[in-house]
């Protein structure tokens, strides 16, 4: 039997054009040794379990295909494109919007918002693909709809609603109620916010930050210490109704400007035309009030991201005016920010010029007195320091947006800042229809006091010593006049902040409130959550100059709010109590009225209990100081500081013109220099063995020969021919 067994399967070997593969020596050894049950055994079992190896061509319906770069390296490109050419008007940007991984990219991006998670490529299913080129096509072609309710071409992957089979009562409710926007026009606005912000960001005015990568309220208040040091008359607009939306006609003339693509113009279009459906709300309904039932914790899903902690929406709250209101219009979402940005560059654009109009430089102005308006300030040690006295003055004026809320400041008489405001009304009501006035456009002086984002500007006056060198080498100290900008934290706002809150009660005398949000958590995790508020106030105040002042007022605030709240829930009955046993930093622990327990010490000795933490900037001290760290006139932010340098690496005038400066300061080029080195290689090496053999024939050899000898047998002597050859590599490789 096993000889016909091995027999059987030398006729499959020989017949069998798939089976190849087998290795020959397996074979062979069958032959030889017919009545081995093991080697025949091992052979049927090759033959059954042998799969033929063929490459599979490529499927042409698989969506995976079409991606033939990273969509990280595609938006780079894009970026580079926009920085290289920002001027000009561009026609095709359907190309991008054709481009599959952007496609891929975006759908990323939304279900990492969605459901709280990043999904690496690799791991996208491929259905989830090919709906997902459904999509591009249906956008392609003109068959996307915005604020689809039932007809999707993608759907969220934790979305397991089957449509078909809803009910009548469930459709109705669908369509007439307010339901978040779907996944599938979350992709599309995301595809085309990469496709649009590159293009903008290189056209953008610097005097806008709000709604712009790299750029923050910080940038804001860094800008204002630097550049708005003795302006006398400010001008605070509020045009924050331009945010709610504007007409679509306008909108799409300023999309026009720099966008000549008919696909990108009719899909922003129809994002603004289509209608959103809301819930009807009836004011005659009355609803009963329900009693409070007890709610037990609700465990998220697998899927579902986590909620903001109480500390961060306490911050939150925290939001200046300025801050407060994102635009949202239509259907655009995440595309909102972006268009009223494109809509109010206009704005930008026009009172950059109204600031070369009216810039006039006085040549006994020691700050402002070149014609372009950007010379350093006189006093390096106070950046800010403006002098006061002095007839002619420079008349000069800087303006700011931060989303719709503009700051304009003034060096000159009044009446130039009246007819200023006069002219802005003017442009706002023509470019914008916007109706505004005198009182929308109040003109206030330094010495009242600016509000803007939360912090107070005004002016202080200093007397300090001046010290210069006057004709002859003498030293000359005299007392100076001048003016410094303090940019500080308004602590009014901080009160109206922490009572809407509810952290605080009373107007003159503010009483903390407990904050009965943290009740049934541990004091280890309540005064966690607080420390993380206060650190992230003290980084919202770092530029303020009373920095400590209001860090310190808000440390006492929400210290006396947990004492109430721990005298509450440990029945202590006055703040005193919960001082008095928990310390003045609260990180002793509560439960105890007597005080600390030995078996609490020694389970926290074993770590099963949380430590805890003690309330930070307790005293005024512990607050770290102001930064006031100087900010740079031609400041930009870092992605863009790289694309620019980037783009001029890449320049191949560049490379000429560094050679033309090598030459013109008669440097020598690499090649020279390696040249050079391997000369003044073999000179000191023959130098070397002709010194050596002196020294061995036992010549005399005088002093200078001898230091000579030395110097050269230090440097050179002991070094073979590789090292030096590795050595002279590094530097020219470092030239």
């Amino acid at each position: 039997m096993h000889r016909r067994l091995a027999i059987f399967s030398h006729q499959v070997l020989t017949k069998s054009n798939h089976l190849r593969t087998v290795s020959s020596a397996t074979f062979l050894y069958s032959q030889t040794n017919p009545l081995n049950p093991l080697a025949n055994g091992f052979i049927v079992y090759r033959l059954l379990s042998f799969t033929p190896m063929h490459r599979r061509a490529p499927d042409p319906d698989d969506p995976s295909n079409l991606m033939k770069e990273d969509g990280v390296s595609v938006c780079s490109q894009m970026w580079i494109e926009n920085f290289r050419e920002p001027d000009r008007v561009v026609t095709n940007l359907t190309s991008y919007l054709r481009r599959f991984e952007l496609w891929v990219l975006a759908y990323q991006k939304v279900c990492a918002d969605d459901m709280g998670a990043y999904m690496p490529r690799s791991s996208i299913q491929r259905s989830a693909l090919e709906d997902l080129l459904s999509l591009r096509n249906a956008v392609l072609d003109s068959r996307f709809k915005w604020g689809a309710r039932l007809e999707f071409y993608i759907k969220s992957p934790k979305d397991k609603t089957d449509y078909q089979s809803l009910s009548k009562r469930k459709i109705r409710a669908i369509l007439t109620t307010t339901q978040p926007a779907p996944f599938q026009d979350k992709i599309v606005q995301e595809v085309l916010f990469m496709i649009l912000e590159p293009m903008y960001e290189a056209r953008f005015s610097q005097k806008s930050f709000a709604f712009r990568p790299g750029r923050n309220a910080h940038t804001v208040l860094r800008v204002i210490r630097r550049s708005f040091a003795g302006y006398l008359w400010y001008i605070k607009g509020d045009l924050s109704t331009v945010l709610d939306g504007m007409k679509v006609g306008l909108v799409i003339n300023a999309l026009m400007r720099d966008v000549r693509d008919k696909k990108i113009i009719d899909l922003l279009k129809a994002a603004l035309v289509t209608p959103i459906i809301t819930s009807k709300v009836d004011d005659g309904e009355k609803k009963k009030k329900k009693k409070r039932k007890y709610q037990k914790k609700r465990v998220l899903a697998e899927d579902e991201p986590k909620p903001d902690p109480y500390w961060l929406e306490t911050f939150f709250g925290f939001a200046p005016e300025e801050a407060e209101k994102v635009p949202s219009w239509g259907h655009c979402g995440i595309l909102g920010p972006l268009m009223a940005n494109i809509c109010l560059d206009e704005l930008d654009r026009w009172m950059e010029g109204k600031i070369k109009e009216f810039y006039h430089p006085s040549k006994s102005d020691v700050i402002w007195n070149s014609p372009e308006g950007e010379a350093e300030q006189g006093n390096t040690s106070w950046p800010e320091f403006v002098p006061t006295s002095g007839p002619d003055k420079t008349r000069k004026m800087d303006y700011i947006r931060y989303g719709g809320h503009i700051l304009i400041g003034v060096r000159g008489p009044r009446a130039d800042a009246a007819t200023l405001r006069k002219q802005l009304i003017d442009f706002c009501d023509q470019k914008y229809m916007l109706k505004l006035d005198n009182e929308s456009l109040p003109i206030e002086h330094i010495t009242k006091g600016i509000m803007f984002l939360d912090h107070v500007l005004c002016r202080r006056v200093v007397y300090p010593t001046l010290r210069y060198t006057a004709t002859g080498g003498k030293i000359i100290s005299e007392k100076g006049v001048g003016t410094l900008l303090s940019v500080t934290a308004s602590l009014k706002q901080c009160i109206k902040q922490f009572r809407k809150l509810n952290f605080l009660k009373g107007d003159r005398d503010p009483d903390p409130q407990p904050c009965f949000r943290m009740f049934h958590a541990t004091q280890a995790h309540t005064n966690a959550q607080m420390n993380k508020f206060l650190s992230t106030i003290v980084e919202w105040y770092r530029y303020a100059d009373n920095r400590k002042k209001v860090v310190n007022f808000c440390s006492y605030i929400l210290r006396g709010s947990l004492a109430k709240l721990y005298a509450a829930k440990y029945k202590l009955r006055s703040r005193a109590k919960v001082y008095k046993i928990g310390s003045r930093d609260l990180d002793l622990p509560l439960k105890e009225k007597k005080g600390t327990s030995p078996e609490y010490q020694n389970l926290l000795r074993m770590g099963l209990v949380e430590s805890i933490d003690r309330i930070q900037y307790t005293r005024m001290s512990l607050v770290p100081e102001t930064d006031y760290t100087p900010f740079p006139n031609s400041w930009r932010p870092d992605h863009e500081k790289a694309l620019l340098e980037y783009i001029r690496l890449d320049d191949p005038k560049t490379l000429e013109e560094q050679r033309s400066c090598i030459n013109e300061q008669g440097l020598i080029s690499p090649q020279d220099y390696i040249s050079m080195l391997v000369w003044n290689y073999k000179r000191n090496s023959i130098l070397v063995d002709w010194l050596s053999s002196v020294k061995n024939d036992g010549s005399i050899v005088g002093r200078d020969h001898q230091l000579l000898l030395g110097s050269s047998e230090q440097n050179h002597g002991h070094v073979n021919e590789e090292e030096v050859e590795d050595d002279e590599i590094i530097k020219v490789a470092h030239i």
